[in-house]
């Protein structure tokens, strides 16, 4: 593990221990100084003091890296340094004071609280925020404010070109020089009562604020609304066969293995067994002592098992934090989270990873446009594998993705290092999908629960899937391979990169396989 990562999750690990005793004596912890005083700064951690509590006080003395103080529940943070990007983000309630300099998007997505800046801050600060208020001594960078729909921002300096620009809500108010406003906003001088209300915050501090202000607003401007396409999954697996590539026959009552085990990178010992191949889509995970569901591990975005997986995105990331120790490992979901760099989400990581049980599963889920990027994140970040979604915007058919999925794997060695894939459907899958899944390398298939009972629905699908291994000759369904898949018509040949039935060459296009 990385020095910077190895630091980062001790420091937050240590925190939680401080955190518990500190909160039942209502006392102030203090971080970067040794037992006697003498200060030993923190340097470059990243992900870390975050989901503060209600109540909790923490002092750091340090420069830290990306996301700290992030996904603030409701604590009081003072960051005695600098700290780099996303400090604040998310954050629900609470304070966060940073006392020189922050950098971008401070306070990305946030929907409450305060955050105080005693230096500048650089560019996308209050990016898409939704309340709070942010305070900003010094200067602040270009798209200050960008797509914000609530909360304030307070810039005492200067701002960079395109402040506002996409916001729907809002303001921003700066004191110092302002440029035009960004698309979607509009510009007006500070309004009296306006300046008797942020007198409120800014003379406690010894700060104030004149008439010569200007506010960017939003121009309401209906452009401002975004319509972004569904994605779907227009056709499944209807269109693969699957055919025995084995001359063994077994008997009816052959023992079977159809289980399969999802272990941590490293580790042979600890993982996730599933008696099927598939990870059941569930808001979340419900107290039944059914034989195959009690069994049967989920994906849920609260109140996991000691058997399921946590989904994380942006409408969780705050109270996630109260199930991260109950869970068998999680998913950080980044379609369903903004734009985040290669450091941001490792720092979002060692978050979340701090507060789960050692050798739990850490993964990441992307759409299959982007497998190329998700499998290189995994292999650099060193995660257990990642979930593909197969669905795309305008629709798609899930046999195309089968060949991106296995070039982009094959390419960044995926199998050979022992990190698991896991592809996405949006309905209840079939025996034949999960051999087809495993065929094309994928080894679990993620999808939703059918609106039958979903007992009665895993017991048919544990004895069809075994029927399915009798019929192919084979004794565990790790044997199953691209051999055994078979495009039924031209097209299906074409774009999912299988042998057309029938014929025992690959297409030209796919030779090789």
């Amino acid at each position: 593990m990385r020095e910077v990562t190895t630091k980062s999750i001790k420091l937050n690990r240590d925190l939680e221990k401080m955190l518990s005793e500190a909160l039942d004596r209502d006392l102030l912890v203090r971080i970067g100084w040794g037992r006697g005083g003498d200060e030993k700064p923190k340097e470059g951690e990243i992900g870390v003091i975050t989901h503060l509590p209600k109540k909790s006080r923490v002092l750091l003395l340090g420069n830290l890296g990306e996301c700290a103080g992030a996904m603030n529940q409701g604590g009081n943070l003072t960051i005695q340094g600098n700290c780099s990007s996303m400090a604040g983000a998310f954050q629900k309630d609470g304070l966060l004071i940073i006392e020189k300099d922050a950098g971008g998007k401070i306070g990305s997505h946030m929907n409450g609280g305060q955050i105080s800046v005693q230096g500048s801050v650089s560019n996308n600060a209050g990016e898409s925020m939704k309340g709070g208020t942010i305070l900003v001594r010094g200067h602040a960078g270009e798209r200050t404010g960008a797509g914000m729909s609530g909360g304030s921002i307070i810039v005492l300096g200067s701002v960079g070109k395109d402040p506002g620009v996409g916001m729907t809500g809002g303001k921003l108010i700066v004191a110092g020089n302002c440029p035009p406003p960004g698309h979607g906003a509009d510009m007006r001088n500070i309004k009296s009562d306006e300046i008797l209300e942020i007198s409120e915050l800014l003379e406690p501090l010894g700060l104030s604020i004149n008439k010569d202000a200007l506010v960017i607003f939003s121009s309401e401007n209906p452009q401002n609304i975004l319509e972004l396409p569904e994605k779907s999954i227009i056709e499944g697996f209807e269109k693969i066969s699957i055919v025995s590539s084995s001359n063994k026959k077994l008997s009816k009552h052959s023992p079977l293995d159809n289980f399969t085990l999802i272990n941590p990178i490293g580790d042979d010992e600890n993982g996730l067994l599933f008696p099927i191949p598939w990870l059941i889509e569930r808001e979340h995970s419900e107290n039944d002592d059914s034989h195959m569901l009690s069994k049967q591990p989920c994906i849920v975005e609260s109140n996991p098992r000691n058997i399921d997986l946590l989904l994380i995105n942006e409408e969780n990331i705050v109270d996630c934090s109260k199930y991260l120790s109950q869970c068998s490992g999680i998913v950080l979901n980044l379609d369903e989270l903004p734009d985040l760099n290669d450091a941001e989400i490792d720092a979002l990581l060692v978050s979340l990873t701090s507060k789960i049980q050692a050798k739990s599963l850490v993964m990441l889920k992307d759409r299959v446009d982007r497998v190329d990027n998700l499998f290189r994140l995994i292999v650099e970040l060193n995660l257990d594998g990642a979930i593909i979604d197969a669905a795309s915007s305008g629709g798609s058919r899930a046999a195309a993705a089968l060949p991106k999925i296995g070039l982009a794997a094959r390419a960044m060695n995926l199998n050979e290092q022992g990190r698991h894939l896991m592809i996405e459907l949006d309905e209840s899958p079939s025996a034949e999908d999960f051999i087809i899944a495993r065929g094309a390398g994928c080894s679990i298939i993620v999808a939703p629960e059918t609106d039958e009972s979903l007992e009665e629905n895993l017991v048919w699908l544990d004895s069809t899937l075994k029927g399915w291994m009798i019929d192919l000759g084979i004794e565990s369904i790790e044997e199953i391979t691209r051999r055994n898949l078979r495009a039924i018509d031209y097209d299906t040949a074409a774009v999912s990169g299988l042998r057309l039935i029938g014929y025992e060459r690959p297409l030209p296009m796919w030779l090789g396989n």
